[in-house]
């Protein structure tokens, strides 16, 4: 029993291909691309943290908009107090907003997007308020989406007698399913004889293996690579069918080509990435720093009895110089990334430091990998 479990085990694990992706997280179908909207909207309900009548931009679009709305203002905007006999509208409730927002591909009206909201006037906050009424427009000018709901903007800031706290940005906001989907982009996924599929990350292997899959499944010349980024699929043409034919084909496992070496440095943080393919030539390295400290220690010189001196300040001052002793490491030709972390942590760099000795080995030709600075 204990045999058979062990070879149904490793019949498995011989089948299943290593390191294997499906191709739907390899590559993404060229007629679903998303496309950027952009509106400009008021956002009304605030607790005095608006723009303001200072901002005339936003008093100008609300008196548009109440005037839209039947309502009749009169006078400047300087005077912007009466709306109607009742009420008054206070502008330090009212912040401009621009929304923006990503249409995916093959959207239907009626759907919801999430969008985002940030104000580009004088609003110190936007918690609490409410989007009024916004028209989302392509590059194109056309109206794709509208845009309106409440806001759940989560940073905070306070200030008061001198003192300040800021948490998040209280200013800019997201709002979940904020919009509604009223036109459709045209794509030529039902029109065009040939389905194009883009490789995420451009490389010839892995679109090589991808090509090679699909031949082996449907047959000879269903996938055609035209570079190391982009694939052409022979698909049927009855749409029922070309959908079931990408179903089939983006749940295909392929196994990619290995990514370039790659070292990524963040400065700001101190994060620093290390791909597994990382190589470096042979090179001796020490990494050391001198440290200077000065210490001032303030002294009073008191004059002689009967002398009649003065008493003097004497400031005295203490220079030390300090270097720490640490040894150079040596990198053997062709060393990996373990080796790489060995070393380092053997003579305890700190994450500066690592930064410093990774730029001196790409500096003197012997780190074989791409390093990339953010």
């Amino acid at each position: 029993m204990k045999r058979l479990l062990f070879a149904l085990l490793g019949l498995c694990l011989t089948v299943t291909p290593a390191l294997a992706d499906r191709i739907k997280d390899l590559t993404t179908v060229a007629a679903m691309r998303s496309n950027q909207l952009i509106g400009y909207g008021l956002v009304v309900g605030l607790q005095g943290t608006g723009d303001g009548a200072d901002v005339s931009f936003t008093a100008q679009s609300m008196k548009t908009m109440l005037s839209r709305l039947g309502v009749s203002l009169e006078g400047p905007l300087s005077d912007f107090e009466t709306a109607t006999s009742a009420g008054k509208i206070d502008i330090k409730n009212v912040a401009a907003v621009m929304i923006t927002a990503e249409l995916p591909g093959f959207a239907k009206p009626g759907q919801k997007i999430d969008i985002n909201v940030a104000a580009i006037g004088k609003a110190t906050s936007l918690r609490g308020g409410n989007l009024l009424l916004t028209s989302l427009r392509g590059v194109d000018g056309e109206i794709y989406a509208l845009a309106q709901g409440s806001l759940t903007a989560t940073g905070i800031d306070a200030n008061a007698a001198g003192s300040k706290v800021a948490i998040g940005v209280p200013t800019s906001t997201r709002i979940p399913g904020g919009a509604q989907v009223e036109k459709t982009v045209d794509t030529p996924f039902d029109k065009a004889e040939r389905v194009v599929l883009n490789v995420r990350d451009g490389d010839f292997t892995t679109t090589n293996a991808i090509v090679s899959a699909i031949n082996t499944r449907f047959g000879a010349d269903v996938a055609r690579a035209l570079d190391g980024v982009s694939i052409t699929l022979q698909a049927p043409q009855d749409l029922s069918q070309r959908v079931a034919f990408m179903s089939m084909v983006e749940n295909m496992d392929v196994q990619p080509g290995e990514p370039p070496a790659r070292v990524v440095v963040n400065a700001k943080t101190g994060t620093v990435v290390i791909s597994r393919n990382v190589r470096i030539t042979a090179a001796a390295v020490t990494h050391g720093t001198i440290s200077v400290s000065i210490a001032a220690t303030n002294e009073v010189s008191q004059p002689g009895a009967l002398s009649q001196g003065q008493t003097t300040p004497v400031q005295n001052v203490d220079i030390s110089v300090s270097e720490p002793n640490k040894p150079m490491f040596l990198f053997q030709p062709g060393v990996d990334l373990r080796q790489i972390v060995d070393a380092v942590n053997q003579v305890g760099a700190s994450p500066s430091s690592l930064i410093a000795i990774l730029e001196a080995l790409k500096s003197s030709g012997s780190l074989r990998a791409e390093l990339i600075v953010i």
